[in-house]
């Protein structure tokens, strides 16, 4: 009988897939809170794009790191849009606070 390889165990109780979307999410309103805290206001649109395009590439990186391919759009999306939204409420807010200043 031939030898196939090293056979893997199945994981019993597989990582809770919703971790990296709620990672993605931490990086995302500490990562927008220092651009709003750090940057200039005429420069806060500029670099809140650049750290989106961060966040993006960070999702992508966080679930295929999971390695599960059942419900990876899915999560990659979530991760995605509930970055963008976190994003553009803490930008509200910095936008308000320039205004009442």
């Amino acid at each position: 009988m031939g030898h196939n390889g090293v056979m893997t165990d199945p994981a019993l109780a597989p990582r809770n897939a919703f971790v990296g979307v709620l990672i993605v999410w931490a990086v995302a309103f500490v990562a927008s809170i220092g651009v709003g805290i750090f940057v200039a206001e005429e420069w806060r649109v500029p670099w809140l794009l650049v750290v989106f395009g961060a966040i993006v590439l960070l999702s992508f990186a966080v679930q295929l790191q999971y390695g599960r391919t059942q419900g990876f759009i899915f999560r990659v999306g979530a991760s995605t849009i509930g970055a963008l939204l976190l994003m553009g409420v803490i930008s509200v807010g910095f936008g308000l606070a320039a205004l009442v200043t």
